[in-house]
């Protein structure tokens, strides 16, 4: 599988120089707007004084980092403010590897594949997991498979692309497994306003030396544009401690720090922004899911409901989820989604749609055309 060669600019592009309308479905950029909080926040700093816009503090302005704390409950001082939750979980990758206990990387099957394209940047050896058909991973094939050679088992939950949202004892036994092995478990929460069960649990809640939480705004503030994330890192008091100091350190090496203006807008949407913002936008997704299965079900064809999230993975009998029918369906059906290949070996025969386009209904009848 080439996790090398980011697969998702290829579709985009192609998409894009299509000789017809295409609903783009590949890419997990929110399209319903940000809070106005956020608006506000941006306009707010545009007005302030030149001193303003000197660097921040490299590992993230103070209230941000405070506000992120209190909501996460941990010290502040755990708080690393990242640019997205790409580079928090590059960071915690590189580092967990770095600090000598081991150097394999477990990750499932399927995977979103910036993480085992992360893998081959470091050069660690890989190990895929498979899940069940439902995109839930089984605890005992992760023990099975850890080591005192691993480093870091990496998991996503939500989850991107199945949508499964783990459950709270499977999220104890990664956390058991890591400890036991003397590894880290990077937890990507990126997706936790996105659980549609109620049964989401932040691996925070176990209180381990051992746990790593990534996040980010992109998706639950729709601006994955302004690149705020954040890692919240063991205790630096603990015996991973050395973690989040090596992370600051290669942070501020890698970018030196993050928007000062990004992070200023982000802090007053946090503080201002209603719950029903985030209410209202997990409606939307479950209506989007419902159109988009019913059409499915026209289609004859056998799909994943999320429990979290917001992506359908999609199998058409015959129609196997390789590139060449990604463009074939850009092209004839004029509907852009992601080639199931590119999640892994198990899921070769699926093709992944984002539900956040308002098109929903409109890619959903020209699918239900195609295969008719």
């Amino acid at each position: 599988m080439d996790y090398e060669t980011p697969q998702f600019f290829r579709v985009m592009q192609y998409a894009a120089g299509a000789d017809r309308d295409v609903v783009d479905m590949v890419s997990g950029s929110p399209d319903w707007g940000p809070p106005e909080a956020l608006r506000d926040g941006l306009r707010e700093f545009a007005d302030r004084d030149p001193d303003a816009f000197a660097y921040p503090p490299s590992v993230g302005i103070t209230p941000l980092r405070e506000e992120i704390a209190e909501r996460r409950g941990v010290d502040p001082s755990r708080v690393l403010v990242t640019n997205g939750a790409g580079e928090a979980n590059h960071l915690a990758m590189t580092e967990a590897i770095r600090r000598g206990s081991g150097r394999e990387i477990l990750l499932t099957d399927p995977v979103y594949p910036y993480y085992a394209g992360r893998a081959n940047l470091l050069d660690a050896p890989t190990r895929y997991l498979p899940v069940d058909d439902d995109g839930q991973l089984d605890p005992t094939l992760v023990r099975e498979a850890a080591s005192e050679e691993t480093a870091v088992v990496v998991v996503n939950s939500p989850n991107n692309p199945t949508g499964a949202v783990y459950p709270e004892d499977t999220v104890a036994e990664l956390v058991d497994i890591t400890e036991a092995n003397d590894a880290v478990l990077l937890s990507d929460e990126v997706y936790d306003h996105f659980d549609y069960t109620g049964g989401f649990e932040s691996a925070l809640a176990h209180d381990s030396d051992h746990v790593v939480v990534t996040n980010a705004f992109s998706k639950s503030m729709a601006v994955t544009g302004l690149r705020v994330g954040y890692a919240i890192y063991p205790p630096e008091d603990g015996p991973l401690g050395d973690l989040l100091d090596a992370a600051r350190t290669r942070h501020m090496l890698s970018v030196v720090t993050g928007s000062r203006p990004a992070q200023f807008a982000v802090l007053r949407a946090l503080r201002e922004t209603p719950p029903e913002y985030y209410e209202d936008n997990r409606a939307l997704l479950r209506e989007r899911v419902a159109t988009f299965t019913d059409a499915l079900d026209a289609a004859g064809a056998e799909y994943t409901t999320p429990q979290g999230s917001f992506y359908v993975m999609a199998r058409f009998e015959g129609f196997p989820g390789t590139m060449d029918n990604v463009e074939r369906l850009v092209d004839e059906a004029g509907v852009a989604g992601m080639p199931g290949a590119a999640f892994g070996e198990s899921r070769t025969d699926w093709l992944r749609f984002a539900m956040v386009t308002p098109r929903v209904e409109t890619a959903a009848d020209r699918l239900a055309d195609f295969f008719a």
